[in-house]
């Protein structure tokens, strides 16, 4: 039998607040797997920041950039979590075909206490509140059909967040912590 390719035990997505980063990072200490987000793992690989390479490059530039950073996190084993807009791609959503894919989903007033509308995300950079919402509408459904499991991230910790993605996840046998469920 040959061998399997490595894949990971979830990929989280959803909108920019959901806490893709913070939950990736604890559901990954609680599996005993490692962690990728593949916006850090574009900013590593360009050696810029996200909004420098959206004012530079334009969109379209970024978004070639996440598919190869999507492509090689989901050949590691762990746990990914993956831009906010990354599902919107065609070829990033067929990638996610077979993948125990988690919407961590949020509502706006929750999202807003996280990220701060800061200016630093460059979808959001004008009319934050607006602009959130709007595009929260666009992308609810693809996040919706994409994801095997949906976990409501507002007002809650990241450990009970974890919690509650772990009961979703199938097939977490032989991993650290995973004898409690």
């Amino acid at each position: 039998m040959a061998d399997q390719p490595a894949r990971p035990v979830a990929v989280l997505i959803g909108p920019p607040g959901a806490g893709k980063t913070t939950v990736g990072r604890a559901l990954a200490l609680a599996l005993g797997v490692d962690f990728v987000d593949t916006d850090a793992l574009v900013e590593a690989t360009s050696g810029r920041v996200i909004s420098d390479i959206f004012v530079e490059d334009g969109e379209p530039a970024f978004r070639a950039l996440e598919l190869e950073a999507t492509r090689c996190a989901l050949g590691t084993p762990g746990v990914v979590a993956l831009g906010g807009g990354a599902p919107m791609q065609p070829a990033i959503a067929e990638l996610l075909a077979g993948h125990q894919v988690v919407f961590l989903d949020v509502t706006i007033a929750h999202a807003a206490k996280r990220i701060g509308f800061d200016g630093s995300r460059p979808l959001l950079a004008v009319n934050p509140r607006a602009a959130w919402t709007k595009m929260m509408g666009e992308r609810r459904p693809t996040y919706e059909r994409l994801g095997t499991v949906r976990v409501d991230t507002g007002d809650r910790t990241p450990e009970e967040i974890v919690d509650d993605v772990r009961a979703g996840l199938t097939g977490l046998t032989g991993l650290t912590g995973t004898d409690q469920r």
